[in-house]
This record gives C-alpha cells, sequence and structure tokens, in this order.
C-alpha cells in the first residue's frame, strides 16, 4: 500500500546519511520534508534521486526550507503563500502527485509568548488558513503535511501544565491549528492511534527524550477523501535516538502513513 511521510530533518546536510537511509529501508512513496536549511541548487539531491526519488524543492540559506520526494512525478508547483504579504521564510510548497494535493509545510515555532515571532506564527497560521480557501478544496484529495509547531491535545503533550505557557502548547496556538483543521481537514495519525504519550518532538536540552519530554507537533491533515483511504500511521520515535558511528539525529522523528 501507498505510504506519505513528513519529518522535520533539522537540516539535510546536517543529518544527509540518516535520511538517505531511512528513506531506503522504508521506501514511501511521498516524503515531505522540513527545515531543509540550504538553498534548492545546494541541495544534496543525488543519493535520493538515486533511490529512485523525484525532488520538489522550496528552500533558503541556513533557515526553513520544505522538499517533497516523490517516486512519482510532481505537477501543480507552488511554492509559498503568494499573498501580499512581503514574507522571505520558505515555509511552504505544494504540488499533485498521482491524484493527490500534497502541501509540506513548516510553521513558525514562535520564540516566546511575548515576542514578535510569536505574533508572525499567529498571523501566519491566519495566512495559511486564507492560502487554502483561495486554492484548495475539502472535496479533493489533499494531505496537508509537515511541522506544525503545535501540539493538538494534552495527550499529546507529556506536560500539558508546563507546556501551555511556551508556544508549542499555548492555548491561541492551538487555535490557530484549530482554524487549520476547522476548514476540513483530519488528523490522520489520531484517526489510528488514540493512545497519549505519543510524540514526535523533543528538545535537544535537558535529557529531554531521556524523560520522554515530547510532544507531538508533526502532523499529517487529511480531507475527506484522503481519509477514506487511511489505513494505519506510526510515528518512528526508534529514527529520534543517537546511534553510534552515525549523525546526530534530527530532534523530530517522522510521521508515516499508510494508504488504501
Amino acid at each position: 500500500m501507498p505510504t506519505l511521510a513528513t519529518w522535520n530533518v533539522n537540516s539535510i546536510r546536517a543529518r544527509h546519511d540518516r535520511v538517505v537511509a531511512w528513506t531506503a529501508r522504508h521506501q514511501p512513496d511521498i516524503l515531505c520534508l522540513q527545515e531543509t536549511k540550504v538553498e534548492d541548487a545546494r541541495f544534496p539531491g543525488e543519493a535520493l534521486a538515486d533511490l529512485g526519488y523525484q525532488l520538489t524543492l522550496n528552500g533558503q540559506k541556513t533557515y526553513n526550507g520544505v522538499a517533497i520526494l516523490s517516486r512519482a512525478p510532481a505537477s501543480e508547483v507552488v511554492r509559498g503563500l503568494g499573498d501580499e504579504v512581503d514574507d522571505p521564510q520558505q515555509r511552504l510548497l505544494a504540488a499533485t502527485i498521482e491524484g493527490i494535493r500534497v502541501v509540506c509545510v513548516y510553521a513558525p515555532n514562535g520564540g516566546t509568548l511575548d515576542s514578535d515571532k510569536f505574533r508572525y506564527k499567529l498571523a501566519w497560521y491566519a495566512r495559511l488558513r486564507a492560502w487554502l480557501g483561495r486554492h484548495a478544496r475539502t472535496d479533493q484529495q489533499l494531505a496537508l503535511c509537515g511541522d506544525f509547531n503545535v501540539a493538538p491535545e494534552a495527550r499529546d503533550v507529556k506536560l500539558p501544565e508546563k507546556w501551555e505557557r511556551e508556544v508549542l502548547f499555548h492555548p491561541d496556538a492551538r487555535a490557530a491549528l484549530a482554524s487549520i483543521t476547522g476548514w476540513g481537514v483530519a488528523d490522520a495519525y489520531r484517526m489510528c492511534v488514540a493512545d497519549a504519550g505519543m510524540y514526535s518532538w523533543w528538545d535537544y536540552r535537558a535529557g529531554s527524550l531521556r524523560k520522554d519530554d515530547g510532544l507531538r507537533i508533526d502532523h499529517v491533515l487529511v480531507t475527506p477523501p484522503l481519509a477514506a483511504r487511511v489505513r494505519g500511521a506510526i510515528i518512528d520515535r526508534d529514527e529520534r535516538e543517537p546511534r553510534d558511528g552515525s549523525e546526530n539525529p534530527s530532534d523530530h522523528a517522522p510521521v508515516v502513513v499508510t494508504l488504501g
């Protein structure tokens, strides 16, 4: 069955060998990457192309950047929100692949609650909602994939009381994400797994992985026609673990959705 995956790799160049090895093992049909942190011309794609993937890119130097890897050709490619806001941050990439409209996003982190970065985060979510209204339909097969930098519910956070005072689980951030799901997309992972304590991100600091102080902030959100095809979903926590003799891991784990 076809698989659709999303993964914030926290620099494709820093994580290159792990990304190639994981992709070779799992062979997803579509893989959305976030925080690639490299201009398109310098994206290290040769080994991924050798595995049979076509690369659709929207990157920038040092920060942000998104990519879609696909076995089948990508068409109708859109880069960026395309609104009237002067914003150099590359955070959205859309393409149609075998009848599925795939939208790869890297939502802003938000910094701290009293910062311009948090205000930018909330404004960016409003812009994403407007983009969906202009460019997408809930009656088409659409997957909105990526690092949303928001955990939706208390069961998605190890310490909700702590994190609700932070930008990844603050009520305003959750409301911003709810505006997106309210447009008409369902959480593919939660369609398959109801358990609490399932996370996709652990901070590098303070022994967060050892303490399992994580949050589920990476999502695959699907419209009803695609939701009907969802057969399973996993978070590959093992890929967050350090390994002897290999590059350090991203602070995120891949999320993989199986379609029928």
